[in-house]
């Protein structure tokens, strides 16, 4: 993509930077899954992945509708996964318990990444007249803060508590 000009360029490059984080995010997530030892944090887990690919698809229409049908790498995303693999799945971690802490850790610092970024968005649609398309990103931007919010209270109520027996 081009630099940017105006309002809708910026919203386009938003739009198509948020696919490559949400590709990005979606492979890591389901290797974060496989490596957690608590069966609710694999389920959550797994079922987040599958939400991140139905923005996904969202994030491909709105792009569409604009004319565009190109991702733009998300350097973001990038180093944030790279942080995920480094902390979380390829350190030599003895006690699973913190492995899922740490896997939790990871996930969340994702979750924020997309809060912002799809929150941005939703910004950038509303400024540009977009009721429809403000619309689906204020409800995949709602999504994320609830799995982000049942992240949370899944480790509250036991991921930290088993790692903090270990």
């Amino acid at each position: 993509m081009s630099t940017p000009t105006n309002l809708s360029d910026c919203y386009i490059e938003e739009l198509a930077d948020l696919w490559s984080a949400n590709d990005q995010m979606t492979k890591v997530v389901r290797d974060l899954a496989d490596a957690a030892q608590d069966e609710n944090l694999t389920d959550r887990l797994k079922s987040a992945a599958d939400g991140i690919e139905k923005h996904t698809k969202t994030l491909k229409s709105l792009l569409d509708e604009c004319g565009e049908s190109e991702k733009e790498h998300c350097k973001g995303m990038e180093g944030l996964v790279k942080e995920a693999r480094k902390h979380a799945l390829q350190a030599v971690i003895e006690d699973p318990d913190v492995r899922d802490v740490l896997i939790v850790t990871q996930y969340q610092r994702m979750c924020h990444y997309g809060i912002a970024g799809f929150g941005t968005a939703k910004a950038f649609a509303e400024a540009l007249g977009n009721k429809d398309h403000a619309s689906k990103l204020d409800t995949i931007t709602s999504e994320i803060y609830n799995a982000d919010e049942n992240m949370t209270d899944l480790a509250e109520r036991s991921v930290n508590l088993e790692a903090k027996q270990g």
